[in-house]
């Protein structure tokens, strides 16, 4: 996809085709996920979304941005931890090779 597509394209753009990939391989992804905050035992709806969720297991944000900071890195640790889930990735698509764009949390 990456490389049909190159960088430089907006995250909606790269989500939207992420997710067709994955769903044409048979993966359950699920797009744009919301997730709750639960605070005093009230569950408030802060307008946080998943970008993915992929086989209901791993979270993944994705950007196109120049450099990655570390509140895209904070993000997405923030969703793993409201999400309840332990896996997840950040995915930047605007590099030449893909791979230097990605990085793995575990928590």
């Amino acid at each position: 996809m990456h490389r049909h597509l190159g960088p430089g394209q907006l995250e909606s753009t790269y989500r939207n085709c992420f997710v067709q990939e994955l769903t044409t391989r048979g993966l359950n992804v699920a797009s744009e996920k919301p997730i709750p905050v639960v605070y005093k035992n009230v569950k408030l709806e802060c307008g946080f979304r998943l970008d993915l969720l992929v086989e209901d297991a791993i979270v993944v944000e994705l950007k196109s941005v120049e450099a990655v900071a570390v509140v895209h890195e904070a993000t997405v640790l923030t969703y793993l931890r409201l999400s309840h889930h332990r896996i997840g990735l950040l995915i930047n698509f605007n590099v030449a090779v893909l791979k230097d764009g990605v990085r793995r949390y575990i928590i």
